[in-house]
């Protein structure tokens, strides 16, 4: 079977499907033949990081302050231990040694993120910072004179504070703010640089953000901030791609394509595939149907639910704001390529959750893990390899099955160098990949796992490692340590298949 599984699951009904979605899983474990195991040609193998979790010097030469910066400094709790990322992984000082790391596992592209406000102190394009420039300039020359192909993510959640303080994503001015940021960003590095993110997760960043709180800027608007923030995440993700579009993409050649983040979102028996179908499109058809659908704009069944549960608890319009016209234009197609985090999986069935109102409980459903899912140490985290496979299927048959990177899959665990609760996770997961590849016809061009080094695990602080390199945050020189992983990754690179 391949890519014409595409186009039955399209075309089938929700009964057929789910029927022939569970027939898929078990021929594929009778399909595991070396020719499976094995990368695709030109498969891009890489890590990713992200700047304030290993970057450190969060107060060198005139970088500015961060919403991450203005949260862990509080401690007040929030944060594990009330830990910072003040230094985290040093990765400022010692990316010279990072990147020999990778040379030397063998990997050839690294996803990290640049720091806004390293780049522009005041958050705003009246000052660009010379010493920050020249870091990244350093950094990304590293990586190409080792053979390394860059991804650069343009923002990993640390945005200016001063930029919060105005109302950050909820201030629709963001939108112009990002868009500076891109230009300054793809004018500097875009001669080198040829693959771009613009936002990493807008899913994290608006529900950790400024639904839950449980994330910087630390706002619980439940029901509105949600909603808020991902309209301009969006409309802020499409400004960065025009620019790049319309001002650089001619002589720069390269590519802007839109991150997504999600769970599996997986029936708990054939009679709540409808409610499976809804957590999929408030959790990730979201922000991607006006980037990938036909007709843009949000997913429809979205807007009348929020709609409808809007005007049952009193409120005079919908608690989700409304694209113009002009705006569904400017949005749809604003993205080269799809970029995939994804870790984990949930059960789905008819229900009711959440605080009234919010994203969740709008939804009508309730998502659940299953007690005998392998957990890790993230209490969000269960290894469910299987659900990596049908959650690639699920966006392949919605979106026309685009070129995509997985751009994080990893898995946490305490702190230990033996880490074979990381190799089994990723020795597993990648199996469900390449089924999905070579049996599915799934157009996955790339891998980045995360993460490469133990770092800031934002609320968890350092409590949570997910690095195949072991750091030292006790020592003041953040020694590096290859764990089990890193050899068993230097190992399945040099192999070119799954071990």
């Amino acid at each position: 079977m391949t890519v014409n599984y595409i186009h039955m699951v399209a075309t089938l009904s929700l009964g057929s499907c789910i029927i022939l979605l569970l027939a898929i899983s078990a021929s594929g474990l009778e399909s595991l033949d070396d020719e499976h195991l094995r990368f695709p040609p030109n498969f891009l193998l890489g890590v990713a990081t992200a700047a304030y979790q290993i970057e450190g010097a969060w107060n060198v030469s005139d970088k500015g302050e961060s919403i991450w910066d203005r949260l862990v400094h509080m401690k007040d709790g929030r944060i594990y231990n009330n830990e910072t990322g003040d230094v985290a992984a040093d990765s400022y000082h010692k990316y010279k040694q990072d990147i020999a790391i990778l040379k030397k596992l063998g990997f050839k592209a690294y996803r990290f993120s640049v720091s806004w406000p390293r780049i522009l102190p005041t958050g705003f394009s009246n000052q660009i910072s010379k010493d920050g420039v020249q870091y990244y300039h350093n950094l990304i020359d590293e990586i190409l004179a080792n053979g390394i192909t860059p991804m650069m993510t343009l923002y990993h959640w640390d945005h200016p504070q001063v930029l919060e303080e105005m109302g950050g994503w909820l201030n629709s001015e963001i939108v112009d703010w990002f868009g500076d940021y891109a230009r300054i960003v793809y004018r500097e590095f875009g001669s080198k640089v040829k693959l771009f993110i613009p936002i990493n997760e807008p899913l994290s960043v608006c529900q950790d953000g400024y639904q839950t709180g449980k994330h910087a800027p630390g706002k619980k608007l439940h029901g509105f901030g949600e909603y808020m923030c991902m309209h301009n995440v969006i409309k802020a993700h499409a400004r960065a791609y025009r620019i790049y579009e319309s001002e650089f993409k001619k002589e720069q050649k390269g590519e802007v394509g839109m991150m997504i983040n999600g769970f599996a979102y997986m029936p708990q028996n054939p009679n709540d595939q409808l409610a499976a179908n809804i957590s999929f499109e408030f959790y990730v058809d979201w922000s991607i149907h006006p980037i990938y659908s036909k007709d843009g704009d949000y997913p429809p069944l979205m807007k009348e639910l929020v709609a409808n549960k809007s005007r049952e608890q009193g409120y005079a319009r919908s608690r989700m704001p409304t694209f113009e016209p002009e705006w569904i234009k400017y949005i749809r197609g604003a993205s080269d390529f799809l970029a995939v985090n994804h870790y984990s999986s949930k059960l789905v069935t008819a229900g009711t959750m959440g605080p009234v109102p919010s994203l969740e409980n709008d939804q009508g459903v309730k998502n659940f893990y299953n007690p005998l899912w392998k957990g890790s140490a993230s209490d969000w985290l269960k290894v469910v390899p299987e659900g990596f496979r049908y959650y690639l299927r699920q966006l392949a048959a919605h979106y026309g099955n685009p070129r995509m990177y997985i751009t994080e899959n990893g898995v946490s665990d305490r702190g230990t160098l033996n880490d074979d609760d990381r190799i089994y996770y990723y020795r597993e997961y990648l199996k469900q990949m390449l089924l999905a590849i070579h049996v599915d016809g799934v157009n996955v061009q790339g891998y980045m796992l995360w993460s490469l080094l133990d770092n800031f695990e934002w609320q968890s602080g350092y409590s949570e490692r997910f690095g195949i390199v072991y750091v030292d945050f006790d020592d003041p020189n953040r020694p590096r340590i290859l764990k089990k992983s890193a050899s068993w990754w230097q190992s399945v690179i040099a192999a070119g298949k799954v071990l």
